[in-house]
Parts: structure tokens; C-alpha cells; sequence
């Protein structure tokens, strides 16, 4: 991403700045990112790239410019008391005023080229619900807004979409809150609440030590799928996982692989703990241990596939004869010469029109089973019957693994 921070003039002649991040293909719908109390920091830098790789043209305006311009803070106790005194003499009324011409500003852009929505974070996601409920949006995303069951009063107002992500542990939102938030907003279809089990307040910051992975992995699915609805870009997902696919098991191209990916993408071959992590390590794992490691005759057998708004999960048959050493699925197995036919079920997540990651599932059991390397008369694993049950449920009777199966038939 290149991001840089531009001008933002007001009408009393005055100016403050916002940070800005621009997708690479250079143009696209409008994103406002309201800061955390921290100021317009790395992470909210950081943020607004990523968003940017989503499709977005972002722009994080500097919230504390009337009390000191270009605030950057960490997260240590003292910066935490600095923090906190900016939060104290912040002026909301003076923020919206300040967020319209911040939308003002995005949509003059050459680079903006559809509408505006607003997320923030923390005090951010404050002002998505002000912002929603006093002006023009498309759509609007609060992460942990403080104090907002004390400001329902003006939930009425609100007049877009909207998504609250509300942590289980968040002392700012707690239990009461969010149920008082549910009751304000319950005849209302699109307005979405989500809770987090287990996360606190601050959960999608990686740089705290209250980052909650999981949570930030359903919170981002979420919003990107609101956002896609209200503001696009929309992308042909299916259509770009059945070109990296083209390129790896067909024409075998590993520099054709990567160009579908992001950046610093991963594979995680969950079973055997293959794949690499970033560009460099997956490269090399590709070349060398993958692409050109599949035994000729492999075919992927597609079964189902389901399309979300930044992941497909795609369930399919893998066909193969096991007449060459493969690397990422029977690491140090020499070939068998045996063919094996196995389900598999892969995640595959996108950020914006490039591939980012992929968990990758199948049972590690019934492969060694379909080579001879387990029996399957001892333990309750199965072999290539598998896949013949899943193309043809009622081909192979169930539950056949369990004794006490036939204990339970009515008399």
C-alpha cells in the first residue's frame, strides 16, 4: 500500500490531516476509519492498508487535531493516562462536523469512485454510531463503542445498515448494554449484533496484548460482507480460486500460482502441517514440494462449494495414484503404487481479488489406510470407502464402526 497523509480543509479556513491508503488498482468506494483514543497511530495506519487491499480507499481523519495535531500513541501505561486525557476533553459535536467533511473530502477524490461508509474502533466506533445516526451514510461498522447504551435515545435516527461488534468482556459495552442495544434496535433487519465470546475491549488490535485472533477472523468476515453489500467492490471469487487452481494442478505454474495471491500469503496443509507462511517460504514450498510433486494422474473431483463475501469453502474429491513421493500429503513415504481417492475440504480466504490464505482438511487416516501404512480391522478408521459414502450416502450402510450400533435398534 501507499499511504500518505493529505489535507483536510475546513470552513473556517483552518486545516487538519488524514491518513490515506489507496487500493493498487487505484480507485474504488470510500472507507472513513474512526481512530481509537490512541490517535492515528501505526495500528490504524496499518488498518487502513489493509482495508485498502480489500478494495477500499480509506482515509483515517486525525479526531484530536483541535487539541494536538497528529497524535501517536502506544499502548503502555502512560501513553494509556495521555490517551485518556485526550478522551476527556473531546468534543463530539465538533467530531461529526469534522467526520462530514471528512466524507466530503474522500468522495471529492479522484480515487473514490463509489460511496462512503464509516468504521471506527473504541472511541471510533462512538462516533459509527453518532455518524450513522446524524448524517448521510452508506453503511456503518462500530468495533467496542464506548458508551453507546447511554446514547439509544438516538437510535431511531439511524438510517443505514450497521454492525456492532460487541466483546464479551468489554467493561465499556457490558452484558446489560448490549442487551439494552438489542432491545433498541430489535424490529430493525439491518441492523446486526454480534457478540464475542471470551474477547475484550480492543480484540482486533494485533499490537495489544488483548488481540483475539478468532474473533477478529468472524468480526472481518462480517463486516466485509456488509460493506461488500452497501458500498462493493463485489468479486467473482469462485471464479478466481478456479484460476489459481488452473495454475497449479494443470499448468503447473508456480510464478501463475503466486499472482493470485496477496503479498505475504500462507497454505496450511492442516493434517500433515505442510505449506509455507509468506511469500518466500510458500514459493519455495510450491516449487519444490507441490506443484511439481503431484503424481500425473491427479484429479480433483469437485462435490459442493459455498461463496462468502471474502472466503469459499470448497468440498471436493482428490484422485491420485501414489506412484511418486508426495511431499506435502505422505511426507518421507516412499510410492506405494497404490491409488487413493480422499475427501477434501479446503478454506480458502481472499482480501479483496487475491487469494490470502488456505486451511486445507482431509483424513490423514484414510489415506494411510488406502496405501497400506494402518489397517483399518483394528482401529474405527476407514479407507477409500470414504469417498465412495460421500459421492453416494446410501451406497455404504453407517455406523458400522460401532459395536453397540445394533443396541439401540427399536425392538
Amino acid at each position: 500500500m501507499n499511504g500518505n497523509w493529505i489535507d483536510i480543509k475546513t470552513s473556517h479556513n483552518s486545516k487538519f490531516q488524514g491518513y490515506l491508503s489507496v487500493p493498487d488498482c487505484g480507485t474504488g468506494p470510500g472507507l472513513i476509519i474512526g481512530q481509537e483514543i490512541f490517535g492515528v497511530n501505526k495500528t490504524m495506519r496499518q488498518i487502513a492498508d489493509y482495508f485498502a487491499e480489500e478494495g477500499y480507499v480509506v482515509l483515517v481523519p486525525d479526531m484530536f487535531w483541535r487539541l494536538t495535531e497528529r497524535v501517536e500513541l502506544a499502548y503502555n501505561e502512560e501513553d494509556f493516562k495521555t490517551a485518556f486525557g485526550y478522551f476527556g476533553k473531546f468534543d463530539l459535536d465538533l467530531a461529526i462536523e469534522d467526520i462530514s467533511i471528512s466524507i466530503d473530502k474522500l468522495k471529492s477524490l479522484d480515487e473514490c469512485t463509489g460511496s462512503v461508509g464509516y468504521m471506527g474502533f473504541c472511541l471510533g466506533g462512538k462516533l459509527a454510531y453518532l455518524t450513522a445516526s446524524k448524517l448521510e451514510l452508506e453503511v456503518a461498522v462500530s468495533f467496542y463503542g464506548v458508551g453507546i447504551p447511554e446514547m439509544l435515545d438516538q437510535a431511531n435516527n439511524l438510517t443505514c445498515p450497521m454492525i456492532f461488534h460487541c466483546p464479551e468482556l468489554d467493561e465499556w459495552m457490558p452484558p446489560e448494554g448490549v442487551k439494552a442495544l438489542r432491545k433498541a434496535f430489535e424490529s430493525r433487519d439491518d441492523i446486526e449484533i454480534y457478540d464475542y465470546p471470551g474477547a475484550d475491549h480492543g480484540f482486533f488490535n494485533h499490537d495489544r496484548d488483548v488481540f483475539h485472533k478468532p474473533s477478529v477472523s468472524m468480526a472481518h468476515s462480517r463486516t466485509i460482507s456488509i460493506l461488500r453489500k452497501a458500498l462493493g467492490p463485489n468479486y467473482d471469487l469462485s471464479a478466481l480460486w478456479d484460476k489459481h487452481c488452473e495454475y497449479e494442478f494443470l499448468k503447473r505454474d508456480v510464478d501463475a500460482t503466486m499472482s493470485t495471491m496477496v503479498s505475504e500469503p500462507y497454505v496450511n496443509h492442516i493434517p500433515t502441517l505442510t505449506g509455507g507462511v509468506g511469500f518466500k517460504e510458500l514459493h519455495r514450498f510450491y516449487l519444490n514440494h507441490f506443484v511439481h510433486s503431484n503424481p500425473e494422474d491427479t484429479k480433483l473431483v469437485p462435490v459442493s462449494r459455498t461463496v462468502g463475501a471474502d472466503r469459499v469453502v470448497d468440498e471436493m474429491l482428490f484422485c491420485f495414484t501414489h506412484n511418486t513421493e508426495i511431499d506435502w500429503m505422505l511426507p518421507g513415504v516412499k510410492p506405494t503404487g497404490k491409488y487413493v481417492e480422499i475427501p477434501v475440504v479446503g478454506i480458502i480466504n481472499f482480501r479483496g481479488d487475491k487469494l490470502c490464505h488456505e486451511h486445507i482438511y482431509w483424513d490423514q487416516a484414510s489415506v494411510l489406510v488406502q496405501i497400506g501404512l494402518l489397517s483399518d480391522s483394528e482401529l474405527p478408521v476407514s479407507g477409500r470407502i470414504e469417498a465412495k459414502k460421500m459421492m453416494d450416502p446410501k451406497s455404504i450402510p453407517s455406523n458400522n464402526n460401532m459395536e453397540r450400533w445394533s443396541e439401540s435398534e427399536p425392538q
